[in-house]
């Protein structure tokens, strides 16, 4: 069983996906997570407190979901787990799904709060530096500030086919096939400098 806190973060990311963060309202995540109000702000202080580590708890909800791992227990060679980490997170599946919407709403609702768009710029940029580093795995030569700014627009790209996807205006399989190319793209153009 899921432990309070825990419980609590679940049905945030929920309510975010569904209401958007300013719908998000904490007697209607109580009543969504079960718990009292007095519970959610022990565990949290306050609103900023459940933005805060809603944000947390999708983030390494998505760091479960992208950890990649095969049939056979055979490690995949560092190209192989570029394209698997990023393609993990288009998913027609309601866990990926909800915190591809989460994040997307928080996403928009930092442009309004500092402290959320704080949090959110460390998040984004560790989410770049893991994408770098495996981008550098496959091309060890690369220079770091190449690695990064590929990254970041292999980042940028996701999210962007992601939102589209969900929204209606992609495919699942023409948001995966356009982030393929833009990784080999990514690659070759990390190869020809």
């Amino acid at each position: 069983m899921a432990s309070r806190s825990t419980q609590i973060l679940e049905a945030a990311a929920r309510v975010i996906a569904r209401r958007g963060v300013r719908g998000l309202r904490v007697e209607e995540l109580a009543e969504e997570a079960g718990v009292s109000t007095g519970l959610i702000y022990y565990h949290f202080k306050d609103r900023t407190g459940i933005l805060r580590h809603t944000l947390e708890f999708i983030n390494d909800r998505a760091e479960r979901y992208t950890t990649v791992e095969t049939a056979d227990g055979e490690p995949l060679d560092a190209r192989e787990e570029l394209d698997q980490v990023l393609l993990l997170e288009l998913q027609d599946v309601p866990e990926v799904r909800e915190n591809s919407i989460a994040w997307g709403e928080l996403r928009a609702s930092a442009v309004f709060d500092p402290v959320l768009r704080e949090d959110l710029a460390r998040a984004t940029l560790v989410w770049v530096q893991e994408v770098a580093a495996l981008l550098g795995q496959v091309h060890p030569m690369a220079p770091a500030a190449r690695l990064a700014s590929a990254a970041e627009r292999l980042t940028a790209l996701l999210e962007g086919l992601s939102m589209r996807m969900l929204s209606g205006g992609l495919t699942l399989d023409h948001a995966r096939t356009l982030l393929r190319e833009a990784v080999e793209v990514e690659l070759t153009g990390l190869r020809q400098r």
